[in-house]
């Protein structure tokens, strides 16, 4: 055989798994919350084999949910998905709601993808009588009905204690993702001039992350209590002269990642940036970060986060340092699982 006839072989078999592959690939009917309709429709742009589907969200006079999922016979037997955000108690109800009832209307299966697990950091008990509201959240996803496929996939980015996983009962098969691969590929567009390293403001964020990103020097801060106050600390590592990336699953006041950004730069950062899956920012703390903001002006270059808070992203825009990584090609992949 001809080695161009043997290459057009090659070239045949490749082309011929790739419409196999593609064939094989599952039709994903998504719903999804108010919250989330831009992330869905940037899911669904992903892949041609996701349709959209609606529901219909209003209340009674009392205040309490009006629901009516649209469709709800063209969906039976076939693959279906839900895009949740539990951003506040006030919209959970409502979207538990029809979280329950979407895998009983006769569906092949079901999975709800939830992006941001919203009480993760509040996993355990310091003294009796503490609630640990992260427990109670998985017992509610936990209880989601089996559909006729089995029981629902739960699809989760960064979860923010690994051990978290082992709060949810057999009823549901956590999916656990990861934002990293988005920060990497970021990363890679960089100045090739930039010496990149990344920091963990904790050791917690190091045992999270570090095996995701070793590709990368590290530094690591730590907080150590002085009085009545947590001071952050360089533990090890050196950024002089350095592009320092500081890594985290979440953020909130962000008062943690400024005084990190603080510690770095007097070690000779020559520049920061931070990464966070989840930009929380309760009460608009996000400002803080934004280059206009005295005392801040441009400390940090880059602030990564994802699309996992919708109400974080339609907040900011694109005000600097601010760009966001979107979920949704990891979504669209998750939900071919």
């Amino acid at each position: 055989m001809s080695e161009n006839a043997a290459k057009n072989i090659m070239e045949t078999k490749i082309c011929t798994d790739a419409i196999v592959s593609e064939l094989q690939k599952k039709k994903v009917h998504l719903f999804y919350c108010l919250e989330c309709e831009e992330l869905a429709r940037n899911i669904a742009a992903e892949s041609d084999h996701i349709t959209l589907q609606s529901i219909n969200w209003r209340s009674f006079a009392d205040g309490f949910p009006n629901l009516f999922i649209n469709n709800a016979h063209e969906i039976r037997g076939q693959h279906v998905a839900f895009l949740a955000s539990f951003s506040s108690p006030a919209v959970i109800f409502e979207q538990i709601s029809v979280i329950y009832l979407l895998p009983r209307l006769f569906v092949a299966s079901f999975t709800l993808v939830l992006p941001f697990f919203p009480t993760g950091s509040f996993e355990r008990m310091e003294e009796e009588g503490d609630v640990a509201t992260a427990f109670t959240m998985a017992r509610i996803v936990s209880n989601i009905p089996i559909s006729r496929g089995g029981p629902t996939s739960v699809v989760i980015y960064d979860i923010h204690a690994l051990q978290e996983r082992f709060y949810f009962a057999d009823q549901v098969l956590p999916l656990f993702e990861t934002g990293i691969p988005l920060l990497t590929k970021r990363l890679q567009q960089l100045p090739e001039t930039e010496k990149v390293i990344v920091a963990f403001p904790d050791d917690g964020a190091w045992k999270r992350f570090h095996k995701l990103l070793d590709q990368y020097p590290t530094v690591v801060c730590t907080k150590v209590r002085e009085g009545d106050k947590r001071i952050v600390r360089l533990k090890e590592g050196n950024p002089a002269g350095c592009h320092v990336v500081i890594v985290d699953d979440l953020v909130q006041s962000g008062g943690t990642l400024i005084e990190c950004q603080k510690v770095l730069a007097a070690h000779g950062a020559a520049k920061v940036s931070a990464y966070v899956t989840h930009g929380v920012f309760p009460k608009s703390s996000w400002e803080r970060f934004t280059h206009k903001n005295n005392g801040l002006e441009e400390a940090f270059a880059y602030f990564w986060i994802t699309d996992s808070c919708p109400q974080t992203v339609k907040a900011i825009g694109n005000k600097a340092p601010f760009e966001v990584l979107s979920l949704a090609g990891s979504i669209a992949d998750a939900l071919q699982i």
